[in-house]
């Protein structure tokens, strides 16, 4: 499907097939970042997580597309066009790691490799009826892969259903699922549903219901933290950006020119705020094993939407996450009365992501949901 690829390598044996974010290096086989400033770059290197999932066995089938330089939640591209939903078309496939979702959507992958700054892998996860994962922070290394916002950066796995992101998770990172035989097992915090619609909540609260020991959570929502994430980005634009303004789609460069325009000190006092919330969340999760929440706090927008209009929403509760560093696993819990798709999302403290790998396949179990044989994907 148009949209999809950037660079099409072939159509692989079904069962381990990749969909490798055009982000990471590959080797002699174009990489673009998403941008027509690097339409032509050839890399001389493979980044490391691909090379981990080839040598496990993994046939890299294509570079998928993204939004540019990974710094948008729509994978609308100015350059190699809008990545579509295959599964729900007419909404956003989500992003920036769309193209991976879409090409396990439509049934020509089946395990995409994202990256996850403010909820790039978790947010398409969640539009196209997917598994997504967002480790622990530095778990999965990031060598060969462009930057967005270096202490905001992720890699992890999107795949039909958890037990394919704990398969990856194996491979990247030696972390397999934590021994756990019952949800009952697990104390259980349910929050941010007071920020989502009717139907994404009653989707949650579902899931959450399938918790024996669960109980509301007073977690906050982080306050100033975004001038943090600007300066990172601005600092790797910076001068690319000024030799290269006029390559740059629309959307990205504008935020771009906000980003250069945050100072030091609004940084510094950015980082500051970080590190409150850091020490907030930890105090909040004390006597609780995982959280469960919405992944957006509402249904996918239309693809039309413009992606400035709707990224403070679309990532008003996976951003937290990248703050904190904590493992995230989006999963689906359900459709709206009008068919799109609902996810929740489970957390922990960093460093607990077997827990959460075990807990959302037990979930995922319970909830019923089986992954769509690959031959009807992208059928709907």
């Amino acid at each position: 499907m148009k949209g999809i690829w950037i660079t099409r390598l072939g159509a692989g044996a079904p069962g381990r097939r990749l969909a490798v974010k055009d982000l990471f290096d590959t080797q002699g086989v174009r990489t673009t970042y998403g941008s027509a400033v690097f339409a032509n770059h050839l890399p001389n290197r493979t980044a490391a997580a691909v090379l981990a999932l080839e040598r496990a066995g993994w046939a890299n089938v294509g570079k998928s597309n993204l939004h540019e330089f990974a710094w948008g939640i729509t994978s609308q591209n100015p350059h190699y066009g809008d990545v579509p939903n295959p599964t729900f078309p007419g909404r956003t496939a989500g992003g920036s790691s769309g193209g991976s979702a879409a090409a396990i959507a439509v049934g020509e992958a089946d395990l995409g490799l994202g990256t996850d700054s403010g909820g790039s892998i978790r947010i398409p996860a969640a539009c196209c009826e997917l598994a997504g994962f967002k480790p622990s922070f530095g778990l999965v290394p990031l060598d060969g892969c462009f930057p967005l916002a270096a202490s905001f950066d992720h890699a992890g796995p999107l795949a039909p259903d958890v037990a394919g992101c704990a398969d990856a998770m194996q491979t990247l990172a030696g972390i397999a699922p934590a021994p756990l035989d019952s949800l009952g097992d697990l104390a259980l915090g349910v929050a941010w549903l007071e920020h989502a619609a009717a139907e994404v909540r009653a989707g949650v609260e579902e899931a959450a219901a399938r918790f024996p020991k669960r109980r509301e959570l007073g977690l906050p929502l982080p306050e100033g933290l975004f001038p943090a994430f600007q300066s990172e980005i601005a600092e790797v634009h910076r001068d690319l950006f000024a030799r290269n303004r006029d390559l740059y789609g629309h959307n990205v460069a504008t935020k771009i020119e906000r980003a250069l325009e945050v100072t030091e000190a609004e940084a510094e006092t950015a980082r500051a705020a970080r590190e409150r919330y850091r020490a907030e969340f930890e105090a909040a999760l004390d006597g609780l094993d995982v959280v469960i929440a919405p992944t957006l706090p509402i249904l996918p927008p239309t693809s039309d939407r413009d992606e400035l209009e709707v990224r403070e929403e679309m990532t008003l509760l996976t951003f937290p996450l990248n703050a904190v560093g904590a493992p995230a696993l989006a999963l689906p819990c359900g459709r709206s009365a009008s068919g799109l798709p609902v996810s929740a999302q489970l957390f922990a403290r960093p460093g607990d992501d077997a827990l959460v790998l075990a807990a959302g396949r037990l979930l995922e179990t319970a909830l019923g949901h089986t992954a769509r044989p690959r031959e009807e994907r992208g059928r709907e």
